[in-house]
This record gives C-alpha cells, structure tokens and sequence, in this order.
C-alpha cells in the first residue's frame, strides 16, 4: 500500500484500461481474490486512520464496491472494532463476489442495520465505485450527505461515490465537499491510480490517496496519463553569466492593468531568467519600478524578440493585439496567457498563425483557466470541466502547443502521443488576483533557460503549486507578489 503524494510520479489509468486490468487479474487468480484482498486493504487502513475507534459505520451499494465494504467490515470485527454495516441495495442483485463477502461479514457476527449509527468513529463509503453509471440517488444521497457533515474521518473505497473515475466530476455537485464541519477525507484505490483522483473535483473528494496494486502489478495496459512528480532540482555552474539563462520578455501591461505584466516579470526574474525585459503597453508608465529595479522596462513595439522567450498577454487588454502577429512569428519561444488567448480566440487568422508556429516546432505554451480555453475551442467553460483531459488535449492538438489547462489539477497537455500530465501540487491559496501571471513568468524563465516546452511547463506548475502547499499556516496571506518572489532559482 503506497500513499500519494506532491513528489509521486505514476501512470494514471482510465476506466477502461482498469476494467481490462480487473479482468486479467481476476483470470489469473482463484475466485473472490480480488475482493479479498481489497477488503483486507481497507480494514488495515481503516485501523490505521482510527485505531481507537469503536464503531466504524460502513455504507454499502449494490455492486462490488460494496462487496468490498463488506469484506472490510468482516476483517475489522475479526480485529476486536464494531462495524455497522447499512445496505443499499438488493441482496438477490448482489454479484457472486460481493455476496460471498456479504455472508462473510454475516459469519463474522458484523451488525446489519437499516440506518447508521447514532455516533462513531469512522465512515466507510464503499457505495458506488467505477462500474456505476448512475449517479447516487435517495438512501445513498443522505448517507453521503450524512457522513461528510458529521464531522468524523470519511474513507471511500476504490472513489469517492459519485465521481467519475476518467475526469474528477462529482455528480453530486461540489456542495457536497463544502460542509462546515470538513471530515478527515481518505480514499483507497486498487489496481490503477485514476485520474479523476487528482483534477475537477476529485482532489476535494477523496482527500490523502493511498493506492493498493492488489498484488497485481504484472498486470498493465496503456496509461492515460501521468501524475506530475517533483522536478529533478538542476544546478548552475561557476563558469556561468547572466546570458547563459536567456532573456525574458513580459508583454502586456495596459493602461490600468500594469501590475500583472509586473508579476510575471517579477516571477521570471526569480525563477531565474538571466534578464527580464518588461514591455508595458502603457505609454504614460513609469521608465522604471523602483521596487524591482532589475526589471528593464521598454517600450513593447521597440523590443527584438527573436532570442527571447516572450510572455504575451498579462495584463495586455485588447491593446495587446496589435502585436501579437509579430509576438507568434518570431518569438524563439513563447508563453501566450490571459487577454493574448481572448485575442487569439476572437481571430481565426491568429488561431491559423498559432497553429503554424507550433507544426514549425517553435516553443509555445499556452496556459487558460477554463473559461480562456473555452473561448479558444468554442464552448462553455462547464463543458472544459466536464473532461479536462479531453479538453487539454484538443488546445494542444488544435494549436500544436503546449496546453496548460490551469485548475485544481492542473492538466498539461502537447500535441504528440504523450499521455498528458496532471499536477498534484498547489490549494485553495492560489484562488487569488496575478498568481496565473506568475506561472506564466515562471514558464517563461524556463523557457529562456532552454528547457523544452513540456518540461517547462509542467515543472513550473509543480513548484508553483508546491509554494502554497508549503506556505505556512500562520505565515501573512499568499499573495502573488509574494509567490513571485519564492519562486525558486536553480542553485
């Protein structure tokens, strides 16, 4: 049993490639090994959460999901605990698997009852798993309702009921995870880490992830995904000068808006760019900011970008358009953000342009929150979020770049066969005004380093994220000045 976390890089496996993994395993080995084992995986974690507990209340659905809860309610009465076991479902409709288990718990002398406990220590939600098609429903929305109000550790089994294993949407809505009163949430998957766990909903929902192979490791298909592991740390060389980590151009700065291009050149810069030029597209700005006067400020029309790495559209409103012909054809690399991507999603002829950079190989990234990549593939930010891996991919496909589809979970994405990434760092800390334009400093920074794009991406989501992670709890608010100046430069 293996606990995730912010440094554990791993495939990610869809629905799909998980039911052919089952079923190989399941060919392998004697009848009901699977579930027994996974029965044996929770009691041993459950004991773990809460090794002082007296009643742990197990919600169990129709299908093996719940066979599973039942043969974990089995094993922890062996253990001296005192599970309740309620049942939503039909007994004469259980699979042959999850009825063996549920006569098991019988024999075990496990309790039976039509409602939970009054009090206990712990949840188990063993309702719904991947097989469910259906959204829970009556019973199972109170027990679910009941068990993540009440205050006391909630462990799902295999997913949280309700979320879609392939893209971390909760059929029940987010209000479900927005309770006064937040439980301890831990989630147990077997066979394949699954990427609804860690993008949309499913890093609110199923909380610290543990992953159990079962013992079936052997067993393998195509993964659909990677989950992002800390970056290698890099080093700089003694024999080295400001123009051996490239230069950095921020783009965008209009009137009024001058403080995000001023973000992401401060991240940039911290981030270890080797010089940062910053072209305000303000012609009454200041000639310098005195509180970062490493910043060079210049007019954006006059710069050369063709051995810069150029970050477009902090900031930039619809002033930014003029340039942005010049900023995709010569460009040695690029990082397209905020009003750029409003700009481009309005222009087919830019849309034509981007596309082209990228099948000429030239470096660019893009990085839109959902509504920035609805814009761009003409739909509606609900429908970006229904399947942000999906929708990750078509902008890196569409546009041959690199696509950052920023969220919780942040998905990045390319136009080769790559399977895409999946972020694992950063929290509710980043839901605050410029921490976006300092991502894309931070990508820029290493794009001037000559990292490629991919790379530069997603390890800067990794330690963009991993800064509010690690942001100290009694420490003054995250803001994103303050981001900025903890990115991290290489040593």
């Amino acid at each position: 049993m293996q606990r995730i976390s912010s440094a554990t890089t791993a495939d990610l496996f869809d629905i799909a490639a998980t039911r052919r993994i089952e079923k190989a395993a399941a060919n392998a080995l004697p009848a009901h090994t699977l579930m027994q084992r996974a029965g044996l995986a929770v009691a041993r974690l459950a004991m773990a959460i809460a090794p002082h507990a007296r009643t742990v209340w197990v919600a169990c659905g129709p299908g093996n999901n719940g066979g599973d809860g039942f043969e974990a309610a089995a094993q922890l009465r062996h253990q001296g605990f005192f599970p309740v076991v309620t049942f939503a479902g039909d007994e004469g409709r259980l699979p042959p698997d999850a009825k063996a288990s549920l006569q098991r718990a019988r024999d075990a002398g496990v309790l039976f009852a039509p409602n939970p406990p009054a009090a206990y220590e712990l949840a188990i939600d063993a309702l719904l798993g991947i097989g469910s098609s259906r959204p829970p429903e009556g019973t199972m929305v109170e027990w679910l309702q009941q068990m993540h109000a009440s205050g006391q550790p909630v462990l799902s089994v295999d997913v949280p009921s309700g979320l879609n294993a392939d893209t971390g949407v909760l059929s029940l809505g987010s209000d479900l995870l927005r309770t006064k009163t937040q439980p301890a949430r831990t989630c147990l998957t077997f066979l394949t880490l699954k990427p609804g766990l860690f993008t949309a909903h499913g890093r609110g929902a199923a909380g610290t992830v543990w992953f159990d192979d079962l013992g079936c490791s052997a067993f393998t298909d195509q993964p659909i995904a990677r989950l992002a592991g800390s970056p290698e740390a890099t080093s700089r060389t003694h024999a080295s000068h400001k123009g051996s980590y490239g230069d950095v151009a921020v783009i965008g700065g209009a009137p009024g808006m001058a403080g995000a291009a001023l973000l992401a050149g401060s991240a940039a810069l911290h981030a270890g760019a080797g010089r940062v030029f910053v072209g305000l597209l303000d012609p009454s700005a200041a000639p310098v900011d005195t509180a970062q006067p490493e910043l060079m400020l210049r007019d954006a029309h006059a710069l050369d970008f063709s051995g810069m790495a150029v970050v477009c559209g902090c900031g930039g409103g619809t002033a930014v358009r003029e340039l942005l012909p010049r900023v995709i054809a010569t460009s040695a690399a690029l990082v397209l953000d905020a009003d750029a991507l409003n700009a481009i999603a309005a222009d087919s002829a830019l849309q034509t342009q981007l596309a082209s950079r990228g099948k000429r190989g030239r470096p660019t990234v893009i990085t839109p929150h959902p509504l920035e990549a609805a814009r761009l593939l003409g739909c509606t930010a609900e429908a970006i979020q229904t399947d942000r891996l999906a929708a990750a991919r078509e902008l890196a496909s569409r546009f041959h770049v690199v696509a950052v589809l920023k969220g919780s979970g942040t998905v990045i994405a390319d136009a080769g066969d790559a399977p895409a990434v999946i972020n694992p760092t950063g929290n509710a800390r980043l839901a605050t005004a410029g921490t976006g334009d300092v991502l894309a400093g931070m990508i820029g920074a290493a794009l001037a380093g000559h990292r490629p794009a991919f790379e530069a991406a997603y390890e800067a989501a990794w330690q963009h994220g991993h800064i509010a992670d690690t942001w100290p709890a009694d420490a003054a608010p995250l803001t994103a000045g303050a981001l900025a100046r903890r990115a991290p430069t290489p040593a």
